[in-house]
């Protein structure tokens, strides 16, 4: 049987608030079944609150109709990310939004709760503790594509935001290691300035050096350098995308049964992942708001809504050219998106098949 996928369109027929994606927004939230699912519960809104100067996140006006929304149904809300130090930047604030905004593993990035794994290197996920101990989780996540596997949405959102830095660590080293070529280096430093964990450096005689103590493998720096002098020895996106699943299963484990919801924002639907900490144009027009109970059936139907022949190609940098097959963010990233999809599957953690309910 099809899942349902709850859909906001941008799409308006007149010039009246009542048709415009936020009132649409309101309309999905009050289908979506939510108020039974939170009523006197610990709510965790996970959401990515960007990076840098990043402007193309999920508008704080759509967080705080969402969070007034739960608190009225009785919830006990809060925001929780990775890191919550840029969250400032982009007007998301306890006073503006009403609810705490916590980083997942605490100030001190020492809650957290430790779970085992075996896939190859990949053998810990260590999850925040706002996480593990909230009754509900919304997945609350920005559409957009990602250099290591493609599309970054809801399974990315979980894998990727509810764990600590081993973890991603892992996750991001399941596609091979770093090699860097000194014949093709010109020692511009983008790779220093793209790395967001200062885990780079060039020594005095001039060789390229990581720290992989702090390095995450997330391949800023080979996407910056112009040159191609950074690379990954391998190219196992599969592998990550495969590890990503079973991050998500891990963390999706500690919630009872339908106290999770799902819901992706395509709007501002950009080729980089907002941890990049900066905003390039849109690569589609905007499409809207999807929701349900059903991952992986969000997942597809947002990867769908992305389609080639709607490419804006100011959305990538002049003189990049496209793949000649495959989905869109395929043919930006070499990446099929769609593998993790096929993970999540074999995890029974939904269905691809779904069916698109429009809110009107």
């Amino acid at each position: 049987m099809k899942s349902n996928v709850l859909f906001a369109s941008v799409a308006f027929d007149k010039y009246d608030a009542s048709v415009t994606l936020p009132a649409k927004f309101g309309r999905l939230i009050d289908e979506s079944g939510l108020e039974k699912k939170v009523k006197s519960k610990t709510t965790a809104i996970k959401m990515h609150v960007g990076r840098g100067t990043g402007f193309t996140t999920i508008h704080p006006m759509f967080v705080k109709m969402l969070v007034d929304k739960l608190k009225g149904y009785g919830a006990e809300v809060f925001i929780t990310d990775q890191t919550v130090a840029d969250a400032r930047m982009r007007g998301y604030t306890e006073e503006l939004l009403g609810c705490p905004i916590l980083d997942v593993c605490g100030f001190l990035g020492k809650y957290v709760y430790e779970r085992e794994v075996d896939f190859k290197t990949f053998k810990n996920v260590d999850i925040g503790g706002y996480i593990q101990d909230a009754d509900v989780m919304i997945d609350f996540s920005h559409v957009k594509g990602h250099g290591a596997c493609g599309f970054g949405g809801a399974c990315k959102n979980i894998a990727m935001g509810c764990v600590t830095d081993r973890t991603r660590q892992q996750l991001h080293a399941l596609e091979g290691g770093l090699a860097w070529d000194g014949e093709k280096c010109t020692h511009c430093k983008l790779c220093l300035n793209g790395c967001n964990h200062k885990a780079n450096k060039f020594t005095e005689d001039g060789k390229y050096e990581v720290f992989f103590h702090d390095c995450t493998y997330c391949q800023h720096c080979v996407k910056v350098c112009p040159t191609g002098a950074i690379r990954m020895d391998g190219n196992y996106y599969k592998d990550f995308q495969t590890g990503m699943a079973l991050c998500t299963k891990t963390v999706l484990d500690t919630f009872a049964p339908g106290n999770v919801y799902y819901i992706n924002f395509l709007t501002n639907i950009t080729a980089l992942c907002d941890c990049w900490g900066f905003t390039t144009p849109p690569i589609v027009p905007d499409i809207g708001i999807m929701a349900s109970d059903d991952m992986v059936a969000v997942e597809r139907a947002s990867i769908d809504a992305i389609k080639v022949e709607n490419a804006l190609l100011n959305g990538i940098p002049t003189g990049h050219k496209l793949l000649e097959q495959g989905h869109l963010l395929e043919r930006i990233h070499g990446k099929n998106p769609y593998v993790q999809l096929d993970e999540l599957e074999k995890l029974r953690l939904g269905s691809q098949e779904y069916e698109l309910k429009e809110i009107g």
